[in-house]
């Protein structure tokens, strides 16, 4: 792979994990008192102000077929974070489909 896109590789891994550590912020503060609201979801959109902009620089330089096929890793990220950070179970079958994901991902990557 060459450099300059295993760069872009890595820009858009942290954007959606950033897009995705976001909504973790939303759930904190749409299940919390009115302080935690304010708080959570201004740190849950200046998450996704970050990822947005990165996302868009690196689709100002790449392929859109190529770029918006890393937001599957989305599903990905929310699902490990809601299980790590929320408690949450995620059944085996929603596993499965994040692991065709994954590889799904990583096809398009390699492209």
């Amino acid at each position: 792979m060459k450099q300059g896109k295993l760069a872009f590789v890595f820009l858009l891994l942290f954007s959606t994990l950033l897009g995705a550590a976001g909504q973790l912020f939303f759930k904190l503060g749409v299940t919390g008192d009115l302080t935690q609201l304010v708080v959570f979801v201004a740190i849950g959109m200046a998450a996704y102000g970050v990822a947005t902009v990165s996302y868009f620089y690196v689709l100002s330089r790449t392929h859109l077929s190529w770029a918006y096929g890393f937001t599957g890793l989305s599903y990905i990220f929310a699902s490990v974070i809601a299980y790590l950070f929320l408690g949450e179970a995620v059944p085996l079958l929603r596993w499965d489909g994040i692991f065709l994901i994954t590889i799904g991902t990583v096809l398009i990557g390699l492209s």
